[in-house]
């Protein structure tokens, strides 16, 4: 008799022996707001980065993932491959920028109000009122 299949970390589903993952970034948007999302996203930055170098490197990221994320066994040929994806300017390496960049541009659920996601982020990025505008009062009253 087969077992029951191990439970699995959420946002992770199984789908005919293959793996895949639940975009929580839209949720996490929705909860935190950009500048929210912005700092969290920082904080992985932070979490995966080599601290001398002050970006992800192929190594940094297999360390991290590991120690931070629980993410055990990525070869080296993985991490670089991960590295390269998001890797912008070419010099081998994920700056803040590209880590935040790649990690957006991974998620169909953010891309999809990417407009609106943007906009806002350089709203709150220039310290803009990006609340809707309001009508101004009936003088004639």
């Amino acid at each position: 008799m087969a077992s029951a299949p191990p439970p699995h970390a959420a946002g992770v589903k199984e789908e005919a022996d293959e793996e895949s993952y639940e975009d929580l970034m839209p949720v996490m948007a929705d909860r935190l707001g950009t500048a929210g999302l912005l700092s969290e996203l920082r904080a992985g930055f932070r979490l995966l980065a080599d601290p001398a170098r002050g970006a992800i490197t192929a190594d940094s990221l297999r360390r991290g993932a590991a120690a931070a994320l629980g993410v055990a066994g990525m070869t080296p040929e993985e991490a670089a491959a991960m590295v390269r994806e998001g890797d912008g300017d070419g010099d081998g390496v994920l700056s803040e920028a590209e880590f935040c960049v790649l990690m957006v541009r991974l998620s169909p659920g953010i891309m999809d109000d990417a407009e609106a996601w943007l906009d806002e982020a350089i709203a709150d990025e220039l310290g803009l009122d990006h609340s809707p505008p309001t009508q101004p009062a009936d003088s004639n009253n």
